[in-house]
């Protein structure tokens, strides 16, 4: 929820009362929350510099706890997967306001470096590790794929992208699924073990979503702090950090693509 603190600047003997807002920033967790608050706490650093607001990292333990927050409006500003955007965009009405520059999500599904699994139909009745059953890309796209295929597997979720990848690479699974990003963000001692045996096509990727409840205002100095990531060079190396090209600005309309799939995994809860 929205809050308020009272900042006191010393100036001389004088001392002023400055009234900031408390922005919840909240994180899908793809990544171990550990990692997720070391990537992104500097950047919500930077938000807060640029907007005049107070932005706080959030996340949660795994993804259906997210969603769940999300659901009871529990953060302000959301970074949210495509298809839980067009989910929590009808309830409780988060309306995106960026997207990642110059990117299309795409799902992978990655095997260990030493295995001999050439194709998606080898792993046909194989327990195959997942972040959860709604993880737009690294979840929902693959399995739908199999399920088109007549490739019958069975999910484990995991809870997290890098739980996939460790597993995966333990050989604990004979895969698994995630995306490029995550990948490419996850330990080095992992990733060197992995490869990725496939992939989907692109879609709109992640969402910047504002709950209706801000101020149009607020929502603009958040938007705009977000969009001076692109040109500053503060911005662009805390861009990198989270391998990002850049911010943009984003419409309701761009997640159209995701709508089209009719997903419904999450239906039951809009009719609460």
């Amino acid at each position: 929820m929205k809050k308020c603190i009272w900042i006191t600047c010393l100036c001389g003997f004088l001392s002023t009362p400055i009234h900031a807002e408390t922005i919840t920033f909240g994180i899908v967790p793809q990544q171990s929350a550990k990692k997720l608050a070391k990537l992104w706490t500097p950047i919500n650093s930077y938000l807060s510099d640029k907007s005049g607001l107070k932005v706080q990292f959030a996340t949660a333990q795994d993804i259906p706890t997210f969603e769940k927050r999300v659901l009871a409006g529990e953060y302000d500003l959301a970074y949210m997967n495509p298809y839980h955007y067009t989910v929590f965009n009808q309830k409780p009405g988060y309306q995106a306001i960026i997207k990642q520059k110059d990117k299309r999500i795409k799902g992978i599904v990655v095997v260990p470096q030493g295995s001999s699994v050439t194709s998606l139909n080898e792993l046909d009745g194989m327990t195959l590790a997942f972040p959860s059953p709604a993880a737009f890309a690294a979840s929902v796209l693959p399995r739908a794929k199999m399920a088109v295929e007549g490739i019958n597997i069975t999910p484990k979720y995991v809870s997290s992208h890098d739980s996939v990848y460790l597993t995966v690479s333990r050989e604990l699974f004979p895969a698994g699924g995630g995306v490029m990003r995550t990948l490419n963000n996850t330990t080095p001692a992992v990733k060197q073990k992995l490869k990725v045996l496939w992939s989907t096509p692109g879609y709109t990727p992640h969402a910047f979503a504002v709950h209706p409840r801000l101020d149009s205002e607020t929502v603009s100095r958040l938007q705009q702090a977000l969009l001076q990531m692109n040109s500053d060079p503060d911005g662009q190396v805390l861009l990198k950090t989270i391998n990002f090209k850049g911010m943009e600005r984003a419409e309701d309309s761009d997640w159209d693509d995701v709508r089209a799939l009719n997903i419904t995994l999450l239906d039951h809860l809009l009719q609460d």
